[in-house]
């Protein structure tokens, strides 16, 4: 027994940081070593069978604890990568010229004739403010090269509008830039310089899909101008929509970033880019821990699009849609919110095509589930355009499959397209109370149409009151609003409204949809049915 005890006192004064995979393999080994003696002490000794069998279990239960809770430790030191790291972040330096502003010029205008020796020494006083030249302003920000050719990464923004691109190594050589491509909704460009005899230092893109939250990040970039820096931080979340545009997908980091961050590399602890440097979160302009990461598995596809193309290639589906709530999913009797409802269908649209109509709920696209209105587009985006997609839709209380060959976004002319279905006039009817909404509505008439500014040819019922306090109310409907369907059926009077409602209280629905069209914008707008 006095050999039992000093085996625990050993496994129990085992370091429990074990932070390299040298350390974890040497600790396996000594442990191993002590149960292996553990064992044989017992057999020797001739331990009863009983015994044996309840010192072996807590044996290796010692053995093993340390080592499964404290397999990933916090790295002894970042040295190593950061040195390995630093010679593929660059700096970038842009320069523009900007006009000066100035209003006309309210002082005195001296005028002196050909020849006078004081016309010279005036001119200063008679120039304009919009007369003088253009100065040049020079900002800077980060990047990284992903290939020994000269290809650099970084944020549309720090090269928006520039003059000139300097890309500078970290060294200190200095090289122009040529802009390959850049994307505004995602905020990434793409430069190109020429190396020479320079021996450039790439690093690879990872699998941003891998990263998560808690795993260890370092960031590298030139916060301040002050360049190459390395801070550390852990991954804080994924996912996140800054409303910055379509496909917000960031990774949020606790890494410190700063102004001229921008543009710079989030590595993981293997070397590998997972996320471009793109905004923060902060009051006072500096970091507080809330730095946001365009995702590697967004990023490498549009870099590799402006690389072989010069500007990206998205699928277009043409579609509005919107979230949908709660109240949404019950009034349509989906089972739980998900998937994107289809407010609008672009005219000429595939999927206007392919028979996709408002009121739909997409669950599916390409075999893979939409979970969120806001994931569609990124979806869209990233499908191969030409693509024939398979898209399954709620439509009726029931799924509907069809199929969408995918058109190319950049090459739709946004002004002119048109959501389906132009509005038409309905017949006169008197105005009627909804009491059940809160609602007070009409048909539409000359008198409403000049006086809430309808376009001609509108269909669908005007909102001429909304009850204070009601659920319409809280929804933001207001007087001037159309009603263009309830329960996707189509409505021209208020008459069929009534009906609708009624008719959902009949199947024991406590919701009604309405597809509004506020000011030519389509949305549907759940309305809680007031009880009787």
């Amino acid at each position: 027994m006095m050999f039992w005890a000093s085996g625990l006192i050993y496994l129990r004064t085992r370091p429990t940081c074990l932070s390299t995979d040298s350390s974890i393999l040497q600790a396996r080994l000594d442990m191993e070593v002590v149960v292996n003696r553990l064992i044989h002490s017992l057999r020797t000794r001739g331990a009863p069978p009983l015994r044996r069998l309840f010192f072996l279990p807590v044996a290796v239960l010692f053995v093993w604890q340390p080592f499964v809770a404290n397999a990933r430790g916090a790295p002894d030191s970042f040295a190593d990568l950061a040195e390995r790291l630093l010679p593929a972040v660059v700096n970038i330096s842009t320069t523009q010229k900007v006009k000066r502003q100035g209003g006309p010029h309210q002082g005195p205008q001296f005028q002196f004739p050909e020849g006078s020796p004081f016309r010279d020494f005036f001119d200063r006083f008679n120039r304009r403010p919009g007369d003088q030249p253009a100065r040049r302003v020079t900002s800077l920000g980060s990047g990284f090269i992903i290939d020994r050719s000269g290809y650099v990464v970084t944020n549309n923004h720090v090269i928006e509008g520039a003059d000139k691109v300097t890309v500078i190594l970290h060294e200190g050589k200095k090289f122009d830039a040529e802009i390959v491509g850049k994307d505004k909704k995602t905020d990434l460009a793409l430069l190109k310089i020429k190396p020479g005899d320079t021996e450039l230092t790439a690093v690879p893109f990872g699998a941003s899909n891998k990263a998560r939250v808690g795993d260890w990040v370092i960031a590298i970039g030139n916060p301040l101008g002050l360049g190459g820096t390395v801070t550390a931080g852990i991954i804080s979340a994924r996912g996140r929509d800054i409303r910055s545009g379509p496909y917000d997908d960031y990774i949020q980091t606790d890494a410190p970033i700063n102004r001229g961050n921008s543009g710079g590399p989030l590595f993981d602890m293997k070397g590998a880019v997972i996320g471009v440097n793109t905004a923060i979160l902060s009051p006072s302009g500096g970091s507080i821990g809330i730095g946001f990461s365009v995702p590697a598995n967004l990023a490498k596809n549009v870099i590799s699009q402006l690389r072989e193309f010069g500007t990206t290639r998205r699928g277009w589906l043409g579609v509005q849609i919107q979230t949908v709530s709660p109240e949404i999913a019950e009034s349509l009797g989906l089972d739980a919110p998900k998937g994107a409802l289809v407010a609008g269908v672009l005219e000429n649209s595939p999927a206007e095509a392919a028979g996709v109509k408002q009121g739909d709920v997409i669950v599916e696209f390409d075999n893979r589930e939409v979970p969120e209105s806001r994931k569609l587009p990124r979806m869209v985006a990233e499908t191969s355009v030409g693509k024939d997609v398979a898209v399954r839709v709620w439509r009726g209380g029931k799924e509907v499959g069809l199929t969408v060959r995918l058109g190319e976004l950049e090459k739709v002319d946004q002004a002119s397209i048109t959501t389906r279905g132009s509005r038409r006039n309905s017949p006169k009817d008197a105005s009627q109370e909804i009491d059940a909404l809160g609602l007070a509505l009409s048909p539409i008439t000359p008198e409403l149409t000049e006086k809430f500014e309808i376009e001609e040819s509108t269909k669908g019922v005007v909102i001429t009151d909304v009850k204070k306090g009601s659920d319409a109310e809280e929804r933001r409907l207001r007087p001037g609003d159309l009603i263009v369907e309830v329960s996707q059926e189509p409505v021209a009077l208020p008459a069929d409204v009534a009906s609708q409602v009624e008719k959902a209280r009949e199947n024991g629905r406590k919701v009604v949809l309405l597809l509004v069209d506020k000011d030519g914008d389509m949305r549907f707008i759940p309305l809680r049915i007031k009880e009787e």
